[in-house]
């Protein structure tokens, strides 16, 4: 066994070392049109658990389409078609329609996934299972969750598998202004928040069941026992970092300002996010809550409403970068207004936020001429490379100016995945030493431990 005291020793040369190293440029990027036409409204981008050939496309009338990523074209047969249960889907004027999906973890072998869709008056969540034909889901699902929606505006949408196995789903206050009955803020009420479940494989109604560490789990009060986060006005867009765990949650506001929310991985549980009193930084003057309270959570990162490439009117939010062909974006967030067409980047480390970029110049006319407008939604394939889906129907993925290509595999030990193996990497490691939870980057050999075995891998790889 290698002694502690001599892996803190190599630690503190091998960063040292790291840190006087010469910066390395930043990759220029571009995107790439892959899809032009035959998509309508498009909604949400994602793609099936190993699967690194297809993305699945929402439309807003009720389909999901198929992108055959070896052609970059099109399945003709919609993967499943549930427009006649959707309501507002045909309207280019509203927030209604087919919104959110995810699949099961192990889709692979109980061929499971989720939808979220708006129905006459309320929002439904939704599971539906693929037939023996891999392009092709079996029409007849099951409703798992619906409740009423008093406005036909801020339905959220989105739906995800956190690392934990469960599903996310973010909510919407229920529309109109001011969130009139301060749903948001009532812990009784569905909307305004991010809800938490466990789907059952198969089984019957309601088809789910509570964590037990869900923050309001069996308490005494009307509590609804889903609820993860509350306090949200309508959130359009949220992702899992896949690497880190951390979550990110984009917040679409009122008369003042846009909002990013950050929950680092294995925090967030019974978090407030302020609406309705709070709006981004501002109190909006509104009861329901007390704006300044230590209780409320403020946001990472806020824009106001203004014209322009620094501000906006309705956020999009985005995904972190974790694909392998731009290795110096890795841990990149991305993100972008609807309304005014900025998309932008930052990171965010420790609770510090740098590099922030508007990608206006690289990124919002594609090699091809296209122009990257009103974007809806971001998404991401098998190998975590980041698409763009914009409300004309045009599917764009980021790439390097120099052009798209494979995927290179990343380098055993690359914990940070930047294309290096260095003393960020083995500080990592270290600090994962011993039994490790999950994620568990430094766990190489992935036996559950992080151990000499593991340092020798990481060390064999050394690039500085």
């Amino acid at each position: 066994m290698i002694p502690m005291k001599a892996i803190s020793t190599l630690a503190v040369a091998v960063v040292a070392a790291t840190f006087v190293a010469p910066c390395v440029a930043q990759t220029v990027i571009d995107t790439k049109r892959i899809i032009s036409t035959g998509l309508v409204y498009p909604t949400c981008i994602t793609h099936a658990p190993g699967d690194s050939t297809r993305l699945f496309v929402l439309e807003k009338a009720g389909r999901i389409r198929i992108i055959n990523l070896a052609t970059n074209t099109l399945v003709a047969t919609s993967f499943l078609d549930i427009d006649a249960l959707v309501t507002g889907g045909a309207s280019t004027g509203d927030e209604q329609g087919l919104l959110g999906m995810a699949f099961d973890p192990n889709y692979a072998t109980n061929g499971q996934f989720y939808v979220y869709y708006t129905g006459t008056g309320t929002n439904n969540l939704a599971r539906y299972t693929v037939s023996s034909n891999p392009n092709v889901a079996n029409s007849a699902g099951v409703v798992m969750m619906t409740w009423a929606d008093p406005y036909t505006n801020h339905n959220g949408g989105w739906i995800e598998f956190g690392p934990d196995g469960n599903l996310y789903m973010g909510t919407g206050d229920g529309g109109s202004a001011n969130d009139p009955g301060n749903r948001a803020q009532n812990l009784s009420d569905r909307l305004g928040k991010l809800h938490r479940i466990k789907p059952t494989i198969g089984g019957s109604s309601p088809y789910y069941t509570i964590p037990s560490d869900n923050p309001f789990a069996g308490g005494a009060t009307t509590a609804d026992d889903t609820v993860w986060t509350y306090g949200m006005r309508n959130p359009w867009r949220c992702s899992f970092d896949r690497q880190t765990g951390d979550l990110w949650i984009a917040d679409v506001g009122q008369n003042a300002a846009e909002e990013i929310n950050f929950q680092a991985a294995g925090t967030g549980a019974g978090r407030n996010y302020g609406w309705r009193c709070t709006e981004g930084n501002s109190s909006t003057g509104l009861t329901g809550c007390t704006f300044g309270s230590p209780s409320l959570t403020a946001p990472i990162h806020v824009y106001s409403h203004v014209t322009g490439t620094t501000g906006g009117y309705s956020i999009s939010g985005g995904v972190v970068y974790r694909g392998c062909r731009i290795p110096d974006l890795r841990g990149t967030y991305f993100f972008a207004d609807y309304v005014n067409a900025n998309i932008w980047s930052f990171r965010y480390v420790n609770g510090v936020k740098s590099e922030f970029q508007n990608r206006n110049a690289a990124l919002g006319t594609s090699a091809e001429g296209g122009v990257v407008n009103q974007v809806v939604t971001f998404g991401e394939d098998e190998d975590g490379e980041v698409y763009i889906a914009d409300h004309g129907g045009q599917i764009y993925k980021i790439i390097p100016a120099s052009g798209d290509g494979p995927c290179i595999p990343p380098l055993v030990g690359d914990l940070d995945l930047n294309g290096a193996v260095n003393g960020a990497d083995l500080g990592l490691l270290l600090a994962g030493w011993g039994t490790c939870g999950t994620p568990c980057p430094g766990d190489l050999d992935r036996n559950g431990f992080v151990e000499g075995f593991d340092l020798g891998l990481l060390l064999s790889n050394w690039s500085i």
